[in-house]
């Protein structure tokens, strides 16, 4: 084997120069936007939520980590390379969680549960919602981070589809009352380390998620390979191409979003997209006089739920950061594409999102907030939320509910 050597054979264009300058300055406004936010009185943890979003929405973008497209991928395509990043996110959070939970509840035989951690019910409505959500996921063409994330690559049916999202979060603030209490005040919410420790659910979540992984490979007879070409030769352009233009190794990926996740959960709150969203709208519903004044047993619950405020939460910051890292990121890479938009696929996603909203709202959060947060914290209630959502995709592409946008 030869020895690498430096090349500069990189032919810099004007379009390059560019792009990079454009990527530069939005990065360098939201880093300036968190330094200003970090000098304000009562300013908190805000200046680290969008620091944290600043970090997931270049993993995000550069992984291409959206959870439709990855289980679309594996469903239709029989790629299920993109899966691999699900587990290696889910196998990374769960080994941090559990040692910030060491520090936090070092005790597990009491019936106590780690601070602000996503540990749900285990309910039907949390399948149910899990199942919709999947549905919503098949017709808008993304989960809400997926479009959260795909807004900075110049998607825009990514807009409806949010709108939509608002529009089901307050149709499920209206029926939330009579669901929470005919169905989830009653329902178990079981955390593995109460009955396994921190060792014994840490090496079950590993040996399920390799499980999981063995069987994807398997399926998978389509799937890209996990890495691409190695060359010995390293030059501005490799690096170039590795960094900005290809997507990530999904283990690398995974493994990213799995140590965002744990320092998010230590410093601030579990990882989650829809907090700020259904504060937003449950904040709007009863300005109009929508729905009932208290939503029962919210305050008992951990997950994305939302609470009456007229500024940005943590959550929002995070929402900010990721979206404005992951527009600066395809800029940098040339993937940053005005996408059309019609009559049709507007409605399918505005529909959709109607679905992805109601879901999350009943199941306390989505795709990032309770299935990723919530195995790596060892709930039960996100090993549900997985299974139901990915059932709900399936279900969807096989009515070809993504053929119609």
């Amino acid at each position: 084997m030869g020895s690498c050597v430096i090349a500069t054979d990189f032919k810099w264009t004007r379009g390059d120069s560019f792009r990079t300058i454009a990527s530069a300055v939005i990065l360098a406004a939201l880093l300036g936007i968190a330094y200003l936010l970090s000098t304000k009185e009562g300013a908190s943890t805000a200046p680290i939520s969008l620091l944290i979003g600043i970090s997931l929405g270049i993993v995000l973008e550069r992984g291409r980590f959206c959870f439709y497209c990855i289980f679309r991928d594996g469903i239709e395509d029989k790629n299920t390379t993109g899966l691999l990043s699900v587990f290696a996110a889910i196998a990374a959070g769960a080994i941090g969680y559990a040692i910030v939970f060491g520090q936090f509840l070092p005790n597990t035989s009491t019936d106590r549960l780690p601070p602000l951690a996503h540990i749900g019910p285990a309910s039907i409505p949390l399948a149910l919602g899990a199942f919709l959500f999947g549905i919503g996921m098949a017709l808008s063409g993304a989960c809400i981070s997926g479009h959260l994330y795909r807004i900075g690559q110049g998607y825009l049916r990514a807009i409806p589809a949010l709108i939509g999202t608002l529009a089901g979060f307050a149709i499920a603030f209206v029926v939330w009352n009579p669901i929470y209490l005919n169905f989830i005040s009653d329902s178990p919410t079981i955390w593995l380390p109460h009955n396994f420790g921190y060792a014994g659910s840490l090496i079950l979540t590993l040996v399920v998620v390799t499980i999981l992984a063995a069987l994807a490979i398997k399926k998978g007879v389509n799937s890209d390979p996990i890495s691409g070409e190695r060359s010995l030769k390293i030059s501005l352009r490799s690096i170039h191409q590795k960094l900005i233009m290809e997507r990530w190794n999904p283990l690398v990926t995974g493994g990213l979003v799995g140590a965002i996740g744990t320092i998010a959960y230590l410093r601030v709150e579990p990882l989650g997209v829809t907090r700020q969203i259904s504060t937003t709208t449950r904040t709007l519903s009863l300005d109009n006089g929508i729905g009932p004044e208290t939503l029962n047993g919210l305050d008992k619950m951990a997950g994305c739920i939302a609470v009456v405020s007229e500024v940005i939460t943590n959550n929002g910051w995070l929402v900010l950061g990721l979206i404005g890292a992951s527009l600066a990121v395809a800029i940098a890479g040339n993937r940053f594409k005005i996408s059309a938009i019609t009559p049709v696929n507007a409605s399918t996603a505005l529909i959709g999102g109607i679905f992805l909203g109601f879901g999350s709202m009943i199941s306390l959060g989505c795709t990032i907030g309770v299935l990723l947060s919530g195995t790596q914290a060892f709930a039960l209630s996100g090993w549900i939320f997985f299974a139901s959502v990915f059932l709900g995709v399936w279900t969807g592409i096989k009515l070809k509910l993504h053929k119609l946008g």
